[in-house]
């Protein structure tokens, strides 16, 4: 099977990351995969298997997300049988590909809580499928956009990043990963991994940390870089708290924060599903996130991870005083389940296997 991936740019994010993700698999499978993508570079361009075919229709980076000059041309010459258009930007285009490509199947993907642009609501009708990364976003395309509900299929993100193994090397660099930023044993450490960008709202988890009690310790470690960063450094300035707020940067693989850190804490308005919550949950750390699409669907609600109502400060930090407060067995036995949790739901062998076996159900559909 010819299986087209289309991102607008391999940037560091978690849609991208599960574009590549996927595109290795296809290829692992084999599959003749290609990721195309609008820009050159990018952080994760490297992390593409050799065996994947990566065009690129920009001829250098112009910085420009939505520009995709001859798509459809290169597109055709690919003759794929499955496009799978990944991000905003690619599924804008994705009506006028399943156009100039009838005889393949393009299926569009809701993977946003932001306000879907015109182009990408009209290519909801005119794809052959819909693959939704959440229950959540699936029931918001049949009420919002009128898609009917046998057009879309849910298939879960999957874990990116495998959790460490346990025992004393894992104790071992947990120690070392948290003496670095003058955590001590009894610090707890309140962890985020993602890009900086207005959306993500860490300015609202610093907020948030602003008004957490001095004991017992704690700390706010934000992973990641983008534009947003530098407002954030400067609100952690204003609020004095550059003892408690951690900025870690870029880490390609974020596994040994997980390992290091305690819980997970997110207050990004626009998810679909939030890969950073998953990957937490699989190494174990209980979470506390802002209302948003799909954010339920992360974890076990109640038991491995509490939904705030948004901007709700206070019921937030009433949350995290509570998991503060609760004694190790007790985070141990939360810890457990989410592990559990997550390592069943978001399996890459169990998503990368629906996603192909979809594939194989709608080109068979199509054939003449």
């Amino acid at each position: 099977m010819k299986i087209l991936i289309i991102q607008d740019h391999l940037r560091s994010g978690g849609t991208e990351r599960q574009s590549v993700l996927l595109a290795n698999a296809c290829a692992a499978s084999g599959h003749a995969a290609t990721l195309l993508t609008f820009r050159p570079g990018g952080r994760l361009a490297s992390t593409v298997a050799p065996d994947v075919a990566r065009p690129v229709l920009q001829p250098f980076d112009l910085g420009l997300d939505w520009f995709a000059p001859r798509l459809l041309a290169r597109a055709r010459a690919l003759e794929p049988d499955v496009v799978l258009c990944m991000g905003r930007m690619a599924n804008c285009c994705a009506g006028r590909l399943q156009k100039a490509l009838p005889r393949a199947t393009v299926i569009a993907t809701m993977r946003t809580g932001k306000r879907l642009p015109a182009r990408f609501r009209a290519s909801l009708h005119a794809v052959r499928h819909i693959v939704a990364n959440s229950r959540d976003a699936r029931d918001t395309l049949v009420r919002e956009h009128a898609v009917p509900r046998e057009k879309i299929s849910v298939i879960h993100n999957s874990l990116v990043f495998p959790a460490q193994a346990s025992g004393a090397a894992a104790a071992s660099a947990r120690s070392l990963l948290r003496s670095e930023h003058h955590a001590t044993p009894a610090t707890t450490v309140l962890l985020n991994v993602a890009m900086f960008r207005p959306e993500k709202n860490q300015r609202e988890l610093i907020e948030i940390a602003a008004g957490l009690p001095p004991s017992p310790d704690w700390q706010l470690w934000l992973a990641g870089d983008g534009p947003a960063r530098s407002a954030c450094e400067r609100l952690v300035a204003a609020r004095q708290l550059g003892a408690r707020v951690k900025f870690l940067g870029f880490h390609r693989d974020p596994a040994p924060l997980y390992g290091a850190a305690d819980f997970a804490v997110h207050a990004s308005w626009s998810e679909a599903l939030s890969n950073f919550l998953i990957e937490a949950q699989a190494h174990g750390l209980p979470a506390v996130a802002y209302e948003a699409q799909g954010i339920a669907e992360c974890f076990v609600p109640g038991r491995t991870g509490w939904v705030i109502p948004r901007d709700d400060r206070a019921a937030f930090r009433a949350a995290l005083a509570a998991l503060l407060s609760e004694p190790p067995a007790a985070r141990e036995a939360r810890a457990a389940e989410a592990r559990a949790y997550a390592r069943a739901t978001f399996d890459p062998a169990r998503q990368v296997s629906a996603y192909l076996e979809l594939f194989t159900l709608l080109t068979s559909r199509t054939e003449p």
